[in-house]
């Protein structure tokens, strides 16, 4: 049986108006609001915040025997995703694909 997508789908379950189904579902947004949100007590930064006065410890390992890092994207991925050598360097097969 086809179906005419384009006529009007109107049932007699339809017939409550836009005002009356607003009535029976509770309004979210008219509870008080919270001053502060409990997943960020200490508030957010805004993009660009001087962070010159943070240090960051972070541990640089050196290239593994098993490694090598591709000449297309430059990520560090294990040797068994090689897909081709080049003269300056291997290509991984995501990059290659």
């Amino acid at each position: 049986m086809a179906t005419d997508y384009d006529a009007p789908r109107k049932t007699e379950d339809d017939s409550e108006s836009i005002e009356a189904l607003k009535e029976r579902v509770p309004d979210k947004l008219s509870g008080a609001v919270d001053v502060e949100d409990a997943d960020n007590p200490s508030g957010f930064e805004l993009p660009g915040a001087d962070l010159s006065d943070l240090e960051l410890d972070v541990v640089v390992l050196p290239p593994q025997e098993d490694e090598f890092t591709c000449v297309e994207c430059f990520l560090v991925k294990h040797r068994t995703q090689i897909d081709h050598d080049t003269a300056i360097g291997a290509v991984c097969i995501e990059c290659a694909a």
